[in-house]
């Protein structure tokens, strides 16, 4: 199977952490990409980083590599192989799903060395420079 295309994502992305019992900030719901993950302990939320939320913790300076679907949910080990990639490269990872697709978040000051290492390995990046 071929390798799969990425695109980079233009906006950088903010990663916030909220009280597990805390509501959804209404901001939120009206971004244009966002990603919510909740366990009884904690609400963590991955929005573009030009959106204020009041959040008990935050990471800033995230940018997301798109892996370009639609993927199968029956596809195995596509995420394994580009985390391997990343990791053999030193880049830290935020993995966010959806149904069709993933995304891959490193910081902004890795950027280049993730593009670099993924087309090294054989993956097309969309956005690369």
């Amino acid at each position: 199977m071929p390798k799969q295309t990425l695109a980079i994502l233009p906006q950088l992305f903010t990663i916030h952490s909220f009280d597990g019992t805390a509501d959804i900030p209404a901001a939120v719901l009206k971004s244009p990409i966002f990603f919510l993950g909740k366990t009884q302990e904690e609400l963590s939320i991955v929005l573009p980083s030009d959106i204020a939320v009041d959040s008990l913790d935050s990471d800033e300076n995230w940018r997301a590599l798109e892996l370009l679907g639609p993927l199968h949910l029956s596809m195995v080990g596509i995420m394994a192989q580009i985390g391997a990639v990343l990791a053999a490269a030193k880049v830290a990872i935020f993995v966010v799903s959806t149904f069709e697709t993933d995304f891959f978040l490193v910081k902004d000051s890795k950027l280049k060395d993730a593009t670099k290492a993924l087309v090294k390995a054989g993956y097309t990046v969309n956005g690369a420079q």
